[in-house]
């Protein structure tokens, strides 16, 4: 369905995102809705201080027609939680301004990163297209960011060990204002990680009901085909589907080997490797016992020993460029 102005229009802004340039695109973008009245019904502008912000922001935005998150992946992790807290005959379409170090979302859906202006031309001439999410609770955190939840709704990615180890380094990073970006902060973060040790976890998984035993040093389950940057840890994940897709090790490579693997999956070439396999999947489970592996949702920490997962298909209405 093609976008003809976007209606009653609420943008969510970090305006620290982005080394602060967020804060630029925040202002550039409410001068364009006040000089282009044309291209919504009305619109509001509301900016977050603070982690959590914006998903209450966008909780109560029922009704609304459209719901802007201007950010990074983090922005548009918690804006998507707020609005999928809203009944379904009520939810805005969703519209992204990226402007963050991974923009890993807006590679999946092919929007322009870091350039408000394009991605605000890129909004309006759009096409509005139905896309699946994932869905993730822990034993730890059966709800998600909003109470009553059934867990916390991850459009991009969600990993378990090494590689949500380097997610969570990276978010860190950021936030004490590295200048480092995209697949460089990825890499410098990996050594960091992969220098510090990189044992695995002893994991029971269930996929789609079948069971397994590993050793997880990396458990990748995308709704899209990257992380970290650009990283094509799944290159045929496609959030149009309906299912999740996997990538696990099947046995523990060597670190010089899980190095090479890593800079293989830059490009997605890391498929023919016998020390990983790919799966698609509806449902998982994953029981690492008595430990507490390192696990991002988004590029966000979330704790626990006990993880189910399952694919949300056809949830939430998104603003694709044309």
């Amino acid at each position: 369905m093609a976008v003809h102005g976007l209606g009653h229009t609420l943008v969510i802004a970090n305006p620290v995102a982005h080394s602060g340039k967020g804060a630029q695109a925040t202002q550039l973008v409410r001068r364009f809705f006040e000089s282009f009245s044309n291209a919504t019904t009305s619109f509001d502008l509301e900016t977050t201080r603070s982690i959590g912000d914006a998903v209450e922001i966008a909780a109560h935005a029922g009704g609304m027609d459209t719901v802007i998150a201007l950010g990074g992946d983090g922005i548009i992790h918690e804006v998507v939680n707020g609005l999928m807290a809203i009944d379904d005959r009520d939810r805005p379409t969703l519209g992204i301004i990226p402007m963050g170090t991974g923009n890993d979302f807006a590679r999946s859906i092919h929007q322009t990163f870091n350039d408000p202006e394009a991605s605000l031309r890129e909004l309006l001439n759009g096409t509005v297209r139905t896309i699946d999410l994932g869905l993730v609770s822990s034993d730890l955190f059966p709800e998600g960011p909003v109470p009553g939840s059934e867990g916390t709704f991850f459009m991009e990615t969600l990993s378990f060990g090494m590689d949500a180890a380097i997610a969570i380094d990276t978010t860190h990073r950021r936030a004490a204002g590295t200048t480092t970006e995209g697949s460089a902060l990825f890499m410098t973060s990996t050594l960091k990680v992969a220098l510090a040790g990189a044992a695995g976890y002893p994991c029971h998984v269930s996929i789609d009901g079948e069971e397994l035993d590993l050793h997880s040093v990396m458990f990748a389950v995308q709704n899209g085909p990257t992380y970290g940057g650009g990283f094509r840890i799944c290159p045929s994940a496609s959030p149009f589907d309906g299912v999740l897709d996997i990538c696990y090790n099947t046995y523990r490579p060597n670190l010089p080997h899980l190095l090479a693997l890593l800079v293989l999956a830059r490009f997605g070439k890391h498929t023919h490797s016998r020390a990983v396999r790919f799966r698609q999947a509806q449902t998982i489970t994953l029981d690492f016992g008595d430990a507490m592996p390192p696990c991002q949702v988004d590029g966000e920490e979330l704790k626990g020993s006990r993880f189910k997962v399952r694919a949300v298909p056809q949830a939430l209405n998104v603003i694709f460029p044309n």
